[in-house]
């Protein structure tokens, strides 16, 4: 039996502790938080601790799920590495293309523990089967791709927890918080982004800082044009929307569904992935997935996982969006 603690008992926390649970080979033993009110919510059984280093000192874990605040991603996973543990890391990775590389230069220099990013997203069944129709070469070459988050925010989350809506804390609003994993996919789907032209802004009138509305025209290495669409500002949380168009064919991500889109637009059905149960049925299915070959990795001492490098190139295409929007100019990623 595998042994989990997690820091940070935040909201996306039950999403991982279902994750452990549902997973015969490991065991959340320990949770940490500094809010200490939280002790009588954790499971039966789980010790709670506001101190995260006496916690794995104590437990010693074989994983710890870092699910803090952004601002403390890399620098908690810093202080946990360096101490011999093994971590698996929220999204984002980082605050700016500086620290991702910090965050690089971390994982490369500690050989000795595995660092994972939660990518989840890249997992999901419908993502995998486009994945293996692009590299089939079946319907030719990508000639276009494009993301669509239309999401809601209302004043009540960032309320709730004011970092959200602070740029030191966050380090962005919708983007970072809400559509990463699908500029994420953008990337890993079409390719290298060599240059883009956004705009970014805010069409709420909450006060909060960071942005939450992002438009951008991207222009893929291999030629393909792409497009990326988010907000937190639509009216309710609809599904993420992914559709890429090759020389021979076209197909579309919706509703956990892969459609391949026929030329009079009907739809045939090629993948329907499970859903996430509750009212986050929006954020796709695969953490149990992405967390299980994780620890699985950590086991077998495998290199069989989403790692910290690759979590690094989404944070670049957020800081070139918002180096565009400020210049009002394509720019290269």
């Amino acid at each position: 039996m595998m042994k989990a603690a997690i820091v940070g008992f935040g909201t996306i926390s039950i999403v991982h502790i279902d994750a452990i649970a549902s997973n015969p080979g490991m065991e959340l033993v320990a949770i940490c938080d500094i809010n200490a009110d939280l002790a009588a919510k954790v499971p039966e059984g789980v010790k709670f601790y506001t101190d995260y280093k006496q916690m794995v000192t104590e437990v010693q874990p074989d994983v710890v799920h870092n699910l803090l605040p952004h601002y403390l991603h890399y620098p908690v996973t810093k202080e946990l590495v360096e101490m011999g543990f093994n971590v698996f890391c929220e999204k984002p990775i980082a605050l700016n293309s500086k620290e991702a590389e910090q965050f690089c230069a971390l994982e490369a220099a500690h050989p000795e523990v595995k660092i994972g990013v939660c990518l989840q997203n890249r997992m999901n069944e419908t993502t995998e089967e486009l994945k293996k129709i692009i590299e089939s070469g079946e319907y030719g070459k990508i000639i276009g791709i494009r993301g669509f988050v239309p999401w809601r925010r209302d004043n009540t989350y960032y309320e709730s927890q004011p970092w959200r809506g602070k740029w030191k804390y966050a380090g962005g609003g919708s983007m970072i918080n809400q559509s990463l994993h699908t500029l994420d996919l953008l990337y890993f789907l079409g390719g290298d982004i060599a240059k883009l032209h956004a705009v970014v802004g805010q069409t709420n009138e909450y006060g909060i800082e960071v942005e939450g509305d992002i438009i951008a025209r991207l222009e893929f290495a291999n030629g393909a044009n792409g497009l990326f669409f988010a907000t937190n500002n639509n009216w309710t949380n609809e599904s993420v929307q992914i559709r890429v168009a090759m020389e021979k064919g076209v197909f579309h991500i919706e509703d956990n569904t892969l459609y391949k889109v026929n030329p009079d637009s009907s739809r045939e059905v090629i993948v329907k992935a499970p859903k996430l149960e509750g009212i986050k049925f929006y954020y796709g299915a695969s953490h149990t997935r992405l967390i299980a070959r994780f620890y699985e990795a950590v086991k077998n001492n495998t290199d069989d996982y989403i790692h910290i490098s690759e979590g690094a190139m989404v944070v670049r295409l957020m800081d070139s969006i918002f180096r565009s929007s400020n210049t009002s100019a394509l720019v290269e990623v």
